[in-house]
């Protein structure tokens, strides 16, 4: 009876991990780039059930489900443009430099590097973008998970993405050129909340 617990309670915790790696994959994806017709399609038709513990999670699960549904790649394109590239920039920097220190190419994008570096992941050469990008952190993440390595994940959310996300979904959300990408905002909110909540419970 005792073996069969163990075994259930592992495969609990890897089908959690395996939907925490999927979502920092899908927010990854979405403040990477505009999504095309096939995301679209795919986040639309989107089975969305309660949550009696995270309400605010399928509440925006909801919420995106239904914007994704009224949006041509065309608008999710142009708004995306507005929001983080623009002409010279974006009413948005999603670079964890920009909110720590007010510019970019800071000290925190400095520690990141070294974190990075330490954790063997380099820099691909076609990337515009400093690594500190929102984008960028999301997907280590999605890697740190799907390694497994707990302590790891907590030390780099921690550093890197747990200081100033709030304030990047905020602004998104409040943004003039926003309408996609709040739905967008609030997800990455949603989920990222739990995920502190959920480090700062853990033991180590």
């Amino acid at each position: 009876m005792a073996m069969q617990e163990t075994i259930n309670i592992e495969d609990v915790t890897n089908e959690e991990n395996q939907i925490r790696q999927n979502i920092y994959n899908l927010l990854a994806h979405l403040f990477r780039q505009a999504p095309d017709q096939d995301a679209l399609n795919w986040l639309a038709t989107l089975e969305v059930e309660g949550d009696e513990q995270s309400p605010g999670m399928a509440a925006a699960w909801s919420v995106l489900k239904l914007s994704a549904s009224k949006t041509t790649p065309i608008q999710a394109a142009d708004e995306y443009q507005l929001l983080f590239i623009g002409v010279g920039r974006g009413e948005v920097m999603p670079f964890g430099s920009w909110y720590l220190t007010g510019s970019l190419m800071e000290l925190p994008l400095v520690s990141l590097r070294q974190d990075l570096r330490r954790l063997g992941f380099e820099r691909q050469q076609d990337t515009k973008e400093p690594e500190d990008h929102i984008a960028a952190l999301l997907e280590v993440m999605a890697m740190l998970v799907e390694e497994g390595d707990v302590p790891e994940q907590k030390t780099f959310f921690n550093r890197h993405i747990a200081p100033w996300f709030e304030g990047l979904c905020d602004d998104t959300k409040r943004a003039e050129a926003a309408v996609f990408y709040t739905a967008v905002a609030e997800l990455a909110k949603q989920f990222l909340t739990i995920e502190k909540i959920s480090f700062t419970q853990r033991p180590w």
